[in-house]
Formats: structure tokens, sequence, C-alpha cells
């Protein structure tokens, strides 16, 4: 059976006359896409690297939001897909409606912005956008990267903006790593692998094991503790656990692929997160993106000073 595409994927969460405006979409204005939102009693909008567009009921792309013609998601529609969201059992889904977010087939993360409860658990209750983040593999994007630090037994951070391409590049080269040694993927909200039953939808190589769900400095020390990796892979540090975890596993022996948002060298040593692991040599190349108007783009791939 043909595996189906991010944007089908998407498709097949929204309400019927919206989906039905989407499959009319000609397939030349999905191919940039990047994120469809759904917002309540507004047009619902295709997001571009460049251009924002609004969908209209024919499937046309239109640039006036108060156009006629222009799919407007009710209440009713964003309760709806919500609910198919939550596979229909909102109490089994505790944990994205506590933190804002859900992740459906091929890594697609939906965003969620709305009301959240008073109550000790601060779940969102009444949901008024959702944001539906494209996903792609794309196989060889990673490929300068691979062969200029991980094949050569070196750790590399990938560096870049909102919606610069870290995800992608960082799944591809999870798939180069690997198909060439041990690795473990940290894939705290199942992005990058998009497991399914224990097996990963996306192609991350087939030397790799995923661990999913964790929290990425416990599932880093897990994974040093149990399955002897040559690398681990991880996507968005950003918190002090996350950094003692990563010089934790250094000091084992572990290389590391991750990535970070910060848009330059400069924004990096910036970052508290960033600047022990810099210092510890930890990662020996920095690789910068040229943002989200040029998605998984390299603008620079540097070579560390501290890098051992």
């Amino acid at each position: 059976m043909e595996k189906r595409t991010s944007y089908e994927i998407i498709s097949s969460y929204v309400t019927a006359p919206i989906r039905l405006a989407m499959l009319k979409v000609k397939e030349e204005k999905r191919i940039r896409l990047s994120e469809i939102r759904i917002r309540s009693g507004r047009a619902v909008s295709f997001v571009y690297p460049d251009s924002i567009w609004f969908l209209t009921s024919g499937g046309e792309l239109v640039k006036n939001h108060l156009s006629n013609n222009c799919i407007t998601a009710s209440p009713s529609d964003i309760k709806a897909m919500v609910e198919a969201l939550c596979r229909y059992s909102m109490h089994s889904c505790s944990r994205e409606l506590r933190e804002g977010y859900f992740v459906i087939g091929q890594g697609v993360r939906v965003g969620a912005a709305g009301t959240f409860s008073e109550t000790e658990s601060r779940i969102i209750r009444d949901f008024s956008s959702l944001n539906f983040r494209i996903s792609r593999c794309v196989q060889g994007c990673a490929d300068e990267i691979f062969s200029r630090t991980c094949l050569n037994g070196r750790s590399v951070l990938i560096c870049g903006g909102v919606n610069s391409g870290k995800t992608t590049l960082l799944r591809d080269l999870c798939r180069l790593c690997g198909n060439n040694f041990k690795v473990v993927l940290i894939d705290e909200r199942n992005e990058i692998s998009s497991t399914a039953g224990g097996v990963p939808d996306n192609d991350i190589g087939a030397m790799t094991d995923v661990i999913v769900g964790s929290k990425r400095d416990e599932g880093i020390l897990s994974a040093i503790r149990t399955l002897s990796p040559d690398m681990i892979v991880c996507d968005e540090i950003s918190g002090e656990k996350d950094t003692a975890a990563i010089l934790n596993g250094f000091g084992c022996g572990v290389r590391f692929a991750a990535s970070l948002h910060a848009e330059s060298y400069e924004d990096m040593l910036r970052r508290t997160v960033a600047r022990p692991l810099i210092s510890a040599g930890v990662f020996d190349y920095a690789v910068f993106l040229e943002g989200s108007s040029f998605p998984s783009k390299i603008r620079e791939i540097r070579r560390l000073k501290n890098a051992s």
C-alpha cells in the first residue's frame, strides 16, 4: 500500500467541508506548504515559507481572507477535530491537553490554542485554533552534514530558527548514521520517527533504537545505561537537565547529533543550554540553516574552537 503524505494524513483529521476543499487543492500547491492553520470563526489558511493564502470551498487559494468563497471553521469543527486528535478519548490525552500539542502520522505536529482550565491539572478545555505543521522526509538533505561530520566520528549541533528545517535534517541525519553504526534516537514528541505499535513509520536507519515519549534527559540517561549507543540523536535541546544528560553521555564516550533553536553562531553562544556543551567540546561542528524561507538549506558548517 502506498504511503500517505503528511497532507493526506492532515486531511483525515479535519471536518468534511474543509477536507473536501483541501483535496481539491492542486498538487503543485502542496509542495512547499509548511502549515495549515484552522481558527474558529476565521478562514482556513495555508502557510508557505514566503506567503500566506486562504482556502476556498473550490480548492483555490486566495489572498483575501474576507472572500465569500473562503472556508471558515466553526467552534463545532474545532471541537470535532480535537476529538479526532484525541482518538475520541479525551482522558487518555491528558499530556497533550496539558502541553498544547498532538503528534499524528509521519510526525505531523498539531499545535493547539485555547483557554486553559483553572484546575490544578491546567489542561486546555476550550479550543480556539489548531496549527497542523507539515512533516517531510527528504532523503539526501543531510548528506553533506553526514560526510563532513558524523561519518568521521564527530558530533554535530544543527542550529536554526522556527520552521528552518532542523527536524527534517535531523531525521535524515539519523537515517544515515543509523545505517552505519549504533544509534539511539530520543524522540520525545514522536516527530522524527513517527513510531506506531513499536514500528517507526519513517526511515531512521537500520541500526537505530528509538525511545518515544520520554523526556530528553531521561531518555539519554536510559540509552547510556541500557543500549550502548555509538551516537545519540535528539531534537531541540532546551534545558539544564538536557545539558547535564548530554555532558554525562559525552563523558561516557557517546557522540551526539542534536538540534538547537539558534539563528547564528552568536545566538548559539548566548544560549545558556549550549554554552557548557560548547566549552566542554561535546560538539565538533555547528550547522547553521538559512531560515524559514529556505527550509533545510545549509548556510554554514562551522568547526567549533573547543572541539576535541
